[in-house]
């Protein structure tokens, strides 16, 4: 009875649910540029207003996929670097995912706002951090990338509130929200040129028209 168990949990820790998988660029942040194969799993529970992809929070609203078709799927295009996404992906336990697409070859990012613990082994974890929900501590020295959503004013003092707690080597961006960038990209152009110690981060796949 015991080994029935164990093999039924296996299967489930195995599989994760898929809002959407695709091939493409990443488009924010350091990596900006490179081919990647997104994989962006479903739920979420930080409910930030001006969310793109509120459609990925309900947990349940997806289909649930084996950890080896993931894979299988990232390895029909040429690029090997493998950004885990949501949602909020660390929700999820990615020990597996991770080891698997280690396995295949792939470079393993994740986008996370950094409420839950870490799991997984990663290459690149981007840290982006939100009001709604604070993050856990875990995420602080594990970061590779802070980037900080620019939404109104207040949040120039958001993003330095993280600093001192981020590793040395930790690259800092501040990105404009999508629906503000008029009003707030101005702000965050002077602010960089006042504090050389951030960069600016665009949502550069939105000006490409692509995924």
């Amino acid at each position: 009875m015991n080994q029935v168990i164990e093999q039924q949990t296996e299967v489930i820790e195995r599989r994760l649910p898929v809002m959407e998988s695709f091939y493409t660029l990443q488009g924010e942040g350091s990596h900006t540029g490179k081919a990647a194969y997104f994989i962006r799993l479903g739920g979420c529970d930080v409910g930030c207003h001006w969310c793109d992809v509120k459609e990925s929070w309900d947990v349940n609203a997806h289909p649930k996929y084996a950890i080896d078709d993931l894979v299988e799927g990232a390895l029909q295009f040429p690029g090997r670097m493998a950004v885990i996404t949501g949602g909020e992906p660390l929700m999820h336990d990615l020990t597996d995912l991770t080891l698997a697409l280690k396995n295949a070859g792939f470079k393993t990012n994740i986008e996370t706002s950094g409420v839950y613990p870490v799991s997984g082994s990663w290459d690149w974890i981007c840290f982006s951090p939100k009001k709604f929900k604070e993050p856990n501590p875990d995420i602080f020295r594990k970061a590779h990338e802070l980037k900080v959503i620019i939404y109104n004013r207040s949040d120039f003092a958001f993003a330095e509130s993280f600093v001192e707690a981020l590793r040395p080597d930790c690259k800092l961006f501040l990105q404009p929200e999508w629906s503000r960038s008029n009003e707030m990209l101005p702000l965050i152009v002077e602010y960089v040129k006042q504090h050389p110690q951030w960069q600016v981060s665009l949502q550069t796949h939105k000006f490409m028209d692509i995924p």
